[in-house]
């Protein structure tokens, strides 16, 4: 991206960087074209939860590695119990147990049967396993006889209760590809092939640094005029809700100094993600040392909240330049511009692809007002009932607003070109999360 003609001029006056007015989808576009997969980590499996396969991986060994028994029961040959009913059970001789996790040292020869659990691996011999409620060991328990013979009265089928080796998985088989995310199951899988390390696309670090003189950091005492800084712990938690490692700088003050020594610690990173500071009416200084810095580009989106973009590079003497997010300083604009830009850019660098939330299409309770020609993302607790989405506005729409951010679970949008979303209409929203205590 090329730098813009910028005078470098440090008075506090308008912005003397030219600005484009964008559409949210090419706004996006020029962000996520900057981004693709990081490169592989090895690390343990329980420690790869949401992560990408970096490799393909094949099975070492046969799932299961023996045939087993699928019942608690009696392994026997299926000749033995040929015509076998509770009228006219077949009588066999009980040679010994073997339980999961151990072998029979003996093998099941014509007259003969081995009781069995569930997983046990089946004896030599044998070919069928008769469930013990085909059996009558449960009246000989009762009546206190001896379990050295059992009378089987089910004529099963060959094979019956038998799982074979390698019914899950053969060895040398592909049994999950480079790309695949890693959820529980798939650890399951892993631990199941004898895998407790595996490669993975590694997460992405992820610099935050609020700018501003106004800002106090949370557990500071507060002075007149501050406000304590919401923005650096909503994106660093959003960050580490979409897969990234959020490294926190803290608050750059609106002086050169300050903010020169803060993107110095940027280095290394994958991404930069500041709020404030990137709009029309903003101090330049923040503008001023991005720019200084790097190649950067400050634009209008066509979104309410969160007009004021900033995207570009940050160049690092004999380190890869390092992309970076401006979010606007509004506590709102600036999570609902990382949800749009940020969380995408996150979850390309962990090699699932720019990810979009899920949309349902929902009945407002509420209305929505567009007053300038920008789409509206209004902030919404959906709720599931008689069949149908319905997405109540939770309270005033203010970028300052952050309580209606809480008690939002979706974003409902009334297009560019609509003044208006009356109570009534339907919308399509956004879900940003799913409530997992109800069922929709």
């Amino acid at each position: 991206m090329q730098a813009h003609e910028h005078s470098h001029s440090h008075s506090h006056g308008h912005s003397h960087v030219a600005e484009d007015m964008l559409t949210v989808e090419e706004a996006f576009e020029r962000i996520i074209a900057s981004f693709s997969p990081l490169e592989p980590e090895e690390k343990s499996i329980l420690d790869c939860l949401g992560q990408v396969l970096a490799v393909d991986v094949n099975s070492p060994l046969d799932l299961p590695p023996l045939a087993n028994s699928g019942m608690d029961g009696y392994a026997v040959i299926q000749s033995d119990i040929k015509g076998a009913s509770s009228d006219a059970p077949k009588m066999l001789k009980v040679i010994g147990t073997v339980a999961a996790g151990h072998v029979s040292s003996q093998a099941v020869q014509a007259g003969t049967a081995i009781r069995i659990m569930t997983g046990a691996p089946i004896p030599d011999g044998a070919d069928t396993v008769v469930p013990f409620e085909e059996t009558d060991e449960v009246e000989r328990r009762q009546a206190g006889r001896t379990l050295d013979e059992i009378n089987i009265a089910s004529d099963l089928p060959m094979y019956c209760n038998v799982r074979p080796p390698g019914e899950d998985v053969r060895r040398g088989q592909l049994v999950l590809k480079a790309g695949t995310l890693i959820r529980a199951s798939e650890i399951g899988v892993l631990a199941s092939l004898g895998l407790s390390r595996v490669s993975v696309i590694r997460r992405p670090i992820v610099a935050i640094l609020s700018t501003g003189d106004e800002l106090e950091a949370a557990g500071q005492p507060l002075s007149p005029g501050k406000i304590y800084d919401a923005n650096g712990s909503s994106i660093a938690a959003a960050v580490i809700a979409a897969g990234g490692v959020p490294r926190i700088l803290g608050i750059a003050r609106d002086n050169l100094e300050d903010m020169h020594r803060k993107l110095e610690q940027v280095a290394g990173s994958d991404l930069l993600v500041t709020s404030a500071g990137v709009s029309k009416g903003d101090y330049d200084i923040v503008k001023d040392v991005l720019t200084q810095r790097g190649s950067m580009n400050f634009w209008s989106v066509r979104m309410r909240p969160a007009k004021p973009l900033a995207f570009g590079h940050l160049n690092y003497p004999s380190q890869k330049p390092v992309p970076l997010l401006g979010l606007p300083g509004n506590p709102v604009s600036a999570m609902v511009a990382f949800e749009m830009f940020g969380r995408p850019a996150i979850s390309t660098m962990l090699g699932r692809g720019a990810l979009a939330r899920p949309a349902v299409e929902g009945v407002l309770t509420g209305p929505i007002y567009n007053t300038d020609g920008r789409r509206v993302y209004a902030r919404v607790e959906v709720e599931h009932r008689d069949g149908a989405y319905y997405a109540n506005p939770t309270g005033p729409q203010g970028s300052n607003i952050l309580t209606s951010m809480s008690r939002a679970n979706g974003l409902a949008i009334c297009p560019a070109d609509e003044t208006s979303k009356a109570a009534g209409e339907k919308v399509t929203i956004i879900m940003l999360d799913w409530n997992e205590e109800v069922d929709i």
